[in-house]
C-alpha cells in the first residue's frame, strides 16, 4: 500500500463521479429544514435519520426525502448544496441522476423541476463549483408508455441540463423488465442519447447482460455481479463499457460484506473500465475523497491505480468534448507531476 494517499492527496486529483443519484444527497440539515418548513414529521430521531435496513426501507426514504422538495426555490437549494458537497471532495465534473417518481411535488411537472434544478446548478457554476449534467431516470415498475413520455419530453425539449436517459430501481422486486424498455433505450440511442442503466447489483449477471443487449447502456451503474459470469466479463472488458461501482454502498445496503470482499478488484484485473463512485452518498455517509482513498486502503492500490480510475471517470463521463478534453489535460499535469515526485 502507498502510504501517501489519503484523502487530502485525493482531493487534489481531478475526476468525475458519475453514478450518484441527488435524492440521496440531501443532506440532513436540508431534510429537517424543509421537514419543518412543511410540518412533516421525521421517520425516526435525526440522529438516526440515515439508519436503513436494507435496500426497500433506503428507497423508501428516498421518496420522504424528495417529497419534501416542494418549491423551485427548495430544488434550487438542493442543487446549489450538492454542487457545494461535490467541489468539496475535489470533483470537477458530475452525472447526478434523478428519478422523477420519488419527487412527490412534481409528478406531471419534470420540466418545473428540471428548470429549478438547472437554477440552482447555473449559480453554482457562476460561484465556481464544479459542473453537473443530469440524468433522467425511469423505474423499472413503470410501464412502456410512460418510458416513451419521458423520452419524448427530452427530444422535445433538448434541455441542455439533461445528458442521458438513465434507468434504476430493485430488480429484485421488479423483475427481469429490460424488455419493456427496449424499444424507448433502442430510440434514445438512434437519437444520439447517452444511456446509462443500474444492473447487477440486486440482480445477478443476467441484469448487466439485458443492459447491454436490450437496453444499448453506454455505461453501467454498479454492474459488479457480472463477476459471476467470465464471458460476460470478458465481453464488457473487450468493449469497453464503463462500470460507475459504489464499494461504500454496496457495502452499507448488504450486497457485499466488506469493502476487501468487492469484485472491484477482480473486475480492474480482468481488464473492466471501473470508476468510483459514492451513489446516494449523503444518505449512506460517503463522500469521494474518502471512498477512493478507503479503497486503495482494502485493495493496497498505488497513486497510478487511483489516477487510471479517476482517467476513466472522466472518460465516462456525459460532458460534452472540450470539458473533458480539458479535464484530461488537468489529469495529465497532476500524473507528470506524480511521476516527476516518483
Amino acid at each position: 500500500m502507498n502510504d501517501n494517499i489519503d484523502e487530502a492527496w485525493v482531493r487534489t486529483v481531478p475526476k468525475a463521479e458519475v453514478h450518484v443519484h441527488l435524492d440521496g444527497c440531501i443532506d440532513r440539515e436540508e431534510l429537517m429544514r424543509l421537514a419543518g418548513k412543511y410540518g412533516v414529521p421525521l421517520r425516526r430521531p435525526a440522529e438516526q435519520l440515515f439508519d436503513f435496513d436494507g435496500l426497500t426501507e433506503f428507497l423508501q426514504f428516498l421518496d420522504w426525502g424528495a417529497s419534501l422538495v416542494r418549491t423551485a426555490d427548495d430544488a434550487a437549494s438542493v442543487a446549489y448544496r450538492f454542487a457545494q458537497r461535490q467541489a468539496a471532495s475535489g470533483i470537477r465534473y458530475t452525472d447526478v441522476i434523478i428519478n422523477p417518481t420519488h419527487w412527490e411535488a412534481w409528478r406531471g411537472n419534470i420540466a418545473g423541476l428540471v428548470d429549478a434544478l438547472d437554477a440552482g446548478w447555473r449559480e453554482a457554476e457562476q460561484d465556481g463549483l464544479p459542473s453537473t449534467g443530469l440524468c433522467l431516470s425511469l423505474l423499472r415498475q413503470q410501464s412502456a408508455a410512460e418510458a416513451d413520455e419521458l423520452l419524448d419530453w427530452m427530444l422535445e425539449r433538448d434541455h441542455p441540463r439533461v445528458v442521458a436517459l438513465s434507468i434504476d430501481g430493485d430488480e429484485a422486486v421488479a423483475g427481469r423488465v429490460s424488455a419493456r424498455f427496449a424499444d424507448t433505450f433502442r430510440r434514445a440511442a438512434s437519437r444520439g442519447i447517452y444511456r446509462t442503466v443500474h444492473a447487477g447489483e440486486s440482480s445477478g449477471p443476467e441484469g448487466v447482460r439485458d443492459a447491454i443487449d436490450l437496453l444499448m447502456a453506454d455505461r453501467i451503474d454498479h454492474g459488479f455481479r457480472a463477476i459471476e459470469e467470465p464471458a460476460l466479463v470478458a465481453e464488457i472488458a473487450d468493449r469497453g463499457i464503463p462500470l460507475g461501482i459504489c464499494p461504500g454502498s454496496n457495502v452499507a445496503l448488504g450486497f457485499t460484506e466488506s469493502r476487501a470482499a468487492h469484485p472491484v478488484e477482480e473486475l480492474r484485473q480482468a481488464g473492466v473500465r471501473i470508476s468510483l463512485n459514492t451513489d446516494d452518498g449523503t444518505a449512506l455517509g460517503s463522500i469521494l475523497d474518502q471512498e477512493y482513498a478507503a479503497t486503495a486502503r482494502a485493495f493496497g492500490w498505488q497513486r497510478d491505480d487511483l489516477l487510471a480510475i479517476a482517467r476513466t471517470s472522466i472518460e465516462s463521463a456525459f460532458c460534452d468534448d472540450d470539458r473533458r478534453s480539458a479535464l484530461l489535460a488537468e489529469l495529465d499535469a497532476v500524473a507528470a507531476g506524480e511521476e516527476a515526485r516518483a
